[in-house]
C-alpha cells in the first residue's frame, strides 16, 4: 500500500478530454491544488472544480509552456489527436518532445502519462504506435515519467466502449473483420483513474507501467458478453476486411463514434494488447475489476445520469465562430435539427422567452400537431402533454415540462430538455443563446439517438413535421424578444 504524499501542484493537459475530466475531481478530492489547461477555456465553463486554475493555452505553442508549467511539481500529460488527420503521428511526437524540454526547464518533477498497450515490436497499428512514440519523447529530455499502458477503457462514454455498445444495441446481426477476433485486456475507467491518481503517491516510481483488467477477451467476446448483461441475442459475422477505412466507415454510420477516430480503433485491432509485464500489481494499490463488472457499472452511471464525461459534449455546440446556417442531418452518431438566428434582444430577454414554453402558453408553432403527437404517446402507454408545467416561468432542473423534463439549465445560456415520451431511441431539445455586438444569437437543436433501424425509420417519419414545427418556433421566440426589447426601450 502506498502512504499518500503532501499536496502537490499538478497540471492536467486534455482536460476537456474523457480521462482528463474525470482526474480533475479526484485530484481535488486528494486536497491536490490543480491547474488545467485547454485551448478554448470556455468548454470548461460549468464543471464543479473549485478552485481550480484554467489556463488557456495551446500544447502546439512552446511559447505557452511557460505560463502552464511555471511552478508545478507533477504534469498528467493526456493529449492525443489520432483525429487530427494523417500527419498525427508527426505532430503528436513533436508536442511531446516539445512539452518534455519545457518541462525540464521549469524544474518539473514528474510527467504521468497514459499510452496504448502492446508489445513494441508487434504492434502494426499507427494509432498504438503512436501513443508509444510519445512515451518515448516524453522520458527522452530527463524529466521522470511514468508511463501507464492500457488497452480498452470500459466506462461510459469513452470511445471503445460507446463503439461496443452501439453495434451490439443497434444491430441484431453484427458484420465485423477477422480481426474482431484478436485477444485483448479490457481496463475499467475507474481502475485507470486510481492508477494515475496513486502516481503521485510514489515520488521514486517511474518507467512503463502495463494495466489491465481481469479477464482476457477476444473484441468478439467483449460484444457477446455486452449482449449477454444486457439481454439481447446477436449473431456476429467475421471475415477478411482488405481496408480499416471500410470498417471504419461503417462504424461511423452506426455508432456514436466518427470516422476519424473508428479508423484508428479498427487498426487498432490487427494488435494483440494484453499485459506482459505485471509489475504494475506490485507497486501499485488500484484493485482492477472484470469485464463484466465494468461494463455494468458503466449501464449503471448512464441509468442514472451521471456520465461525468462523453462523446454527448456535441450538445454543446455553439461558438461564435460559427456561422447563421441551419443544419439537418448526423453527427458522431446522433441525428440533428439545427437552427439559429441573430436576435435584436438581450439574451435575459430571449430566454425568458424560451423559459415560458409549454403547458398553456404552448410551443408556438403547430400547436395542434404537438398536441396530436402527445394524445398518440398516451394511447401507447406513455406521458403525453397532460403533465403540463408547475409554474409559467420559472424553470428548474429536474422538473417535468409536458413530455420532457429539465435536464439542464444555465440562465442566460442554456436550457436542455429529455424526452420522457414512448421513443425507439433518446431525444432532446436544446436551445442555447450567446450575446454578441447587435443583441444575441440562438441555436434551438433537436438531438435524437436511435435505437437500431427503428429509430431511424422513427426519424425520417417526422422530419417533415420537424420542417413546419422547428423553424416555426424558433422564429415566434425571435419575434417575441424583440417585441419584448422594443417595449422596454419604449417605456424606459
Amino acid at each position: 500500500m502506498s502512504t499518500p504524499v503532501q499536496s502537490q501542484h499538478v497540471l492536467v493537459t486534455g482536460a476537456t478530454g474523457y480521462i482528463g475530466g474525470r482526474l480533475v475531481p479526484r485530484l481535488l478530492e486528494r486536497g491536490h491544488r490543480v491547474r488545467v489547461t485547454a485551448r478554448n477555456p470556455s468548454r470548461l465553463a460549468g464543471r464543479p472544480w473549485p478552485g481550480v486554475e484554467i489556463v488557456a493555452a495551446d500544447l502546439e505553442e512552446p511559447s505557452d509552456f511557460w505560463n502552464i508549467l511555471e511552478g508545478i511539481d507533477v504534469a498528467y500529460y493526456l493529449v492525443h489527436s489520432m483525429s487530427a488527420g494523417r500527419h498525427y503521428r508527426e505532430r503528436d511526437r513533436l508536442m511531446a518532445r516539445s512539452f518534455a524540454e519545457a518541462a525540464a526547464r521549469a524544474r518539473v518533477q514528474r510527467i504521468v502519462y497514459l499510452g496504448g498497450l502492446g508489445e513494441p515490436d508487434a504492434v502494426h497499428s499507427p494509432h498504438l504506435l503512436s501513443r508509444q512514440e510519445v512515451g518515448r519523447e516524453l522520458a527522452a529530455t530527463g524529466v521522470p515519467v511514468i508511463e501507464f499502458r492500457a488497452a480498452v477503457i470500459v466506462g461510459s462514454g469513452s470511445a471503445s466502449f460507446e463503439m461496443i455498445r452501439h453495434l451490439v444495441e443497434r444491430l441484431p446481426v453484427i458484420v465485423a473483420p477477422t480481426t474482431v477476433n484478436t485477444r485483448c485486456q479490457p481496463i475499467g475507467v475507474r481502475s485507470v483513474l486510481d492508477y494515475l491518481v496513486e502516481a503521485l503517491d510514489h515520488p521514486t516510481a517511474q518507467g512503463v507501467y502495463e494495466i489491465g483488467g481481469t479477464d482476457v477477451l477476444s473484441y468478439r467476446a467483449m460484444m457477446q458478453r455486452y449482449a449477454q448483461i444486457r439481454g439481447l441475442r446477436r449473431l456476429i459475422i467475421s471475415f477478411p476486411v482488405p481496408l480499416p477505412e471500410l470498417a471504419g466507415r461503417w462504424i461511423d454510420l452506426v455508432t456514436p463514434i466518427p470516422f476519424s477516430i473508428a479508423e484508428p480503433l479498427v487498426e487498432s485491432l490487427q494488435t494483440q494488447v494484453v499485459v506482459k509485464n505485471d509489475a504494475a500489481r506490485g507497486v501499485f494499490s488500484a484493485e482492477p475489476t472484470g469485464y463484466d463488472a465494468a461494463v455494468r457499472l458503466a449501464l449503471t452511471r448512464m441509468a442514472e445520469e451521471s456520465v461525468m464525461t462523453t462523446w454527448a459534449s456535441s450538445l454543446a455546440s455553439l461558438t461564435i465562430e460559427q456561422g447563421d446556417e441551419d443544419f439537418l442531418g448526423e453527427h458522431e452518431g446522433m441525428l440533428l435539427d439545427r437552427k439559429r438566428r441573430r436576435v435584436k434582444a438581450s439574451p435575459e430577454r430571449l430566454f425568458e422567452a424560451i423559459c415560458r414554453l409549454g403547458g398553456e402558453e404552448g410551443w408556438l408553432a403547430g400547436n395542434w400537431l404537438w398536441k396530436l403527437r402527445g394524445l398518440m404517446d398516451r394511447a401507447a402507454g406513455g406521458v403525453g402533454m397532460r403533465r403540463g408545467r408547475r409554474h409559467a416561468r420559472d424553470l428548474r432542473v429536474g422538473e417535468p415540462l409536458d413530455w420532457w423534463r429539465v435536464e439542464a439549465l444555465d440562465e442566460p445560456r442554456l436550457l436542455r430538455l429529455r424526452a420522457e415520451m414512448k421513443l425507439p431511441g433518446r431525444a432532446w431539445l436544446q436551445f442555447e443563446v450567446q450575446p454578441d455586438a447587435r443583441g444575441c444569437r440562438v441555436e434551438q437543436t433537436a438531438f435524437f439517438e436511435p435505437w437500431g433501424i427503428s429509430g431511424y425509420l422513427y426519424w425520417w417519419a417526422v422530419l417533415p413535421f420537424h420542417r413546419f414545427i422547428f423553424p416555426g418556433m424558433i422564429n415566434a421566440l425571435k419575434a417575441r424578444a424583440e417585441a419584448a426589447e422594443a417595449e422596454a426601450a419604449h417605456t424606459r
